[in-house]
């Protein structure tokens, strides 16, 4: 516990402007002692919740090493990579008021917080070990990791489905059940101690981006945007943080060239070298304690002479920012997030901001599971994990853009803004605030 309060702190001294560098980021020892005090308040106090909540009596998650379910990886504790050989979970909720059971049908301990409850000797099938608990637990239902709408709770892959049916007896059949609500519940919901250590990560987020994006690194006429890509690779890496995602690093400026999404994701030219008068947009996520940021920025090289970000450039970023305004005032809980998406769209579209909503979920990962509001390529609203509503707790990548006829340059731009927040009883904010002006480079201080 006293390691998370020093990265609460450290968090707290940031947003209060106290210290200017980068937040403390642990070494692996000190990480994993991070990581498992998370763990077992999700097993403890969370877990208990979400079975009852959805109304599974038993959990049961099946992997094999290297195959795992990506829901079973946020079950392993810190020393646990992968799975080992077969790894299966049993969580049983006891009727009344008896503490939730966590079983490993292993012949070890998965960590401290699941007792392996394999004996071997005494059965040497693994299946008949899980079959005999299921038969003396006797739950209301089993649920599985199976879906058809959220691939991070679709986890449980044929062969082990077919051979787990093929061991269960016939009568127990019918008491199987997707556990898709319970297991999309369990990745959405942040737990009181990743709210506490999530402003640090998405604080680390911003000065990465900060330098990368700065005189520091970049040098017009010089420094190519994929310089800056890979600079922002090998400053992951130096610090000893992944890199969810390849970044990005495009660029907008006074040319016939249009800017669209396929255009800034996987049509940009290879290397475009960066020149002053140029708009730059970043898009970058790290994942620090098992937790993840995705960030989008915009960044004006001024010309020799200019001290601040043109005119026409600022009401531009300033549409986007009211953008973000619209769609997080549309959270409200146990709406869906085609509901939301409808509800903005019409707003924006009402307001002439041209507007482009695609956000997502985040957290254990960064395209994590959860309501979707829009996607770039259909803002008609998204079938399925679109009709996913929105619940406290929760967080959320702001991702969106406007579109603006910009005479100064003879073309439209967007500007593509991406910032990680968080909806509870008390409405939506920002972790660690959002961008609110174009930053220039050189730079100025940074206003969050």
């Amino acid at each position: 516990m006293q390691k998370v309060i020093i990265l609460i702190l450290v968090s707290l001294f940031y947003q209060l402007n106290l210290i200017a560098q980068m937040p403390v980021i642990f070494g692996e020892k000190e990480r994993a002692a991070v990581v498992d005090e998370i763990l077992e308040e999700r097993f403890e106090v969370l877990l208990p919740e979400l079975m009852k909540k959805h109304s599974i009596q038993m959990w049961v998650i099946i992997s094999r090493e290297y195959n795992e379910d990506p829901l079973l990886k946020t079950m392993l504790p810190s020393t646990w990579l992968s799975a080992r050989r077969r790894t299966i979970l049993v969580f049983y909720a006891p009727e009344g008021d008896l503490p939730l059971e966590k079983i490993a049908i292993a012949r070890y301990d998965v960590g401290s917080l699941l007792k392996g409850s394999w004996d071997k000797n005494v059965n040497p099938d693994q299946w008949d070990a899980l079959v005999q608990l299921i038969q003396e637990k006797n739950p209301r239902n089993i649920g599985l990791n199976i879906s058809g709408d959220f691939g991070l709770s679709d986890g449980l892959v044929y062969t082990e489905y077919q051979q787990f049916m093929e061991a269960l007896p016939q009568n127990l059949h019918e008491k199987v059940v997707s556990a898709e609500p319970l297991a999309v519940s369990w990745l959405e919901t942040r737990s009181s101690k990743e709210i506490e250590l999530y402003p640090t990560i998405c604080r680390i987020g911003h000065e990465i981006i900060d330098e990368g994006l700065s005189e520091k690194v970049i040098h017009p006429g010089i420094t190519a945007t994929e310089d800056v890509v890979w600079w922002l690779r090998d400053k992951v890496r130096a610090l000893g943080l992944d890199a969810w995602f390849h970044p990005t690093v495009s660029l907008q400026r006074a040319d016939p060239e249009n800017f669209d999404h396929l255009r800034t994701f996987s049509k940009r030219p290879e290397r475009q070298i960066i020149q002053a008068g140029d708009l730059l947009h970043v898009d970058f996520g790290i994942t620090y304690l098992r937790l993840s940021t995705d960030q989008q920025q915009h960044f004006y090289v001024l010309k020799t002479g200019e001290t601040k970000v043109p005119e026409f450039l600022t009401k531009a970023f300033e549409r986007s920012n009211r953008l973000q305004d619209i769609l997080t005032s549309n959270f409200k809980e146990g709406r869906t997030g085609n509901e939301i998406l409808r509800l903005s769209l019409e707003q924006a579209n009402a307001e002439g901001l041209n507007p482009s909503i695609y956000t997502h979920p985040i957290g254990l990962h960064g395209h994590a599971a959860g309501p979707t509001i829009g996607m770039w390529d259909q803002q008609q609203g998204v079938p399925g994990r679109g009709d996913y509503p929105l619940f406290y707790n929760t967080a959320y990548s702001i991702e969106l853009n406007t579109s603006t006829e910009i005479p100064e340059w003879n073309k439209i731009i967007r500007i593509m803004l991406e910032e990680d927040g968080y909806f509870d009883e008390n409405g939506f904010h920002y972790i660690d605030g959002r961008q609110k002006e174009i930053f220039t480079i050189p730079r100025k201080s940074p206003s969050y």
